[in-house]
């Protein structure tokens, strides 16, 4: 295919939609524009609001035809994504290697963060009783968490937050998404968080009751 003829067949709404099915971190309307702006040659790209009426028709081609993909704001951007009725299916697909990589002892540390940002290393031992140091740097490493800047406190701890990364993880357009400490139960995927969930309300400022939460202890 010449030049000439992808100008008359390639449209704006297929470049979205092969960009959000083929990137691996959500595209931004800007992107978009400037992708099919350089491909066809056009000297200005389009507006940002075609791209957003793109997306509308977009996905509603796709619940009349009865398809599973929506293109869906995620973490800033754009990005192909599945309904909510698939979503069993594919949780009991990917449930596995997703434990695999995010053990019990992170995902405890990412639900503290997540509620709690920005949060300390101290704090966080403190609701979780275990030194977290190991599940700090692992998250690190995958990027879902970040360090937020330093505590205006003695010694000047480092706070750690939650990522973009984090957001697309979970399925989130932001945090005000995030689930409700009942809920965070099957985040978890373990009822066992009710005494984190109850040290979690303390840090938070919640009045649960007496009583202070035990010194960590080393996390293996």
């Amino acid at each position: 295919m010449n030049q000439k003829e992808l100008d008359r067949s390639v449209t704006l709404p297929m470049v979205l939609e092969a960009l959000a099915f083929a990137t691996d971190t959500p595209v931004s309307a800007k992107e978009v524009c400037r992708v099919y702006a350089e491909v066809i040659g056009e000297a200005s790209p389009p507006s940002e609001e075609i791209v957003d009426e793109a997306f509308k028709a977009l996905n509603d081609s796709y619940e009349i035809e009865g398809h599973t993909m929506r293109i869906q704001h995620w973490a800033g951007g754009l990005r192909m994504t599945t309904t909510e009725s698939v979503a069993p299916f594919l949780e009991a697909f990917f449930r596995r290697e997703r434990r695999r990589h995010l053990t019990k002892p992170l995902m405890e540390t990412l639900a503290i963060v997540a509620y709690k940002q920005p949060a300390t290393k101290a704090e966080i031992n403190a609701v979780r009783g275990v030194d977290s140091g190991y599940a700090l740097r692992k998250l690190l490493e995958l990027n879902l968490l970040a360090i937020f800047g330093r505590a205006d406190i003695i010694g000047r701890p480092m706070l750690y937050a939650t990522t973009d990364r984090f957001l697309e993880e979970f399925g989130l357009k932001n945090l005000d998404e995030l689930p409700n400490l009942r809920q965070a139960e099957e985040l978890l995927g373990d009822t066992a968080f009710n005494e984190e969930r109850t040290r979690l309300l303390m840090a938070k400022g919640l009045d649960m009751g007496d009583g202070d939460p035990s010194s960590p202890t080393s996390e293996s």
